[in-house]
């Protein structure tokens, strides 16, 4: 019965990375479409050192003009 459980957590795991590289791509294509880049958007590698990953979207840095236009555009 352990075995099961470690099997749901490894598929969970697997759908949860899934979905955060899908977001990941449809946030890089929002941008874009707005024409912002963050040249580190992606997932967070430590995030996914975990046992059951459960990753996190690291926004990463940007150029004070980039963040200003990110700004302008969500504001």
């Amino acid at each position: 019965m352990k075995a099961d459980g470690i099997g749901h957590a490894a598929q969970h795991s697997a759908a949860c990375v899934e979905q955060a590289e899908e977001t990941v791509k449809e946030l890089r294509a929002a941008l874009a479409t707005a024409g912002i880049k963050l040249p580190t958007l992606g997932i967070d590698p430590a995030s996914l050192a975990r046992e059951a990953p459960c990753p996190l979207i690291e926004l990463g840095r940007c150029s004070v003009e980039t963040a200003a236009r990110l700004a302008a555009v969500l504001g």
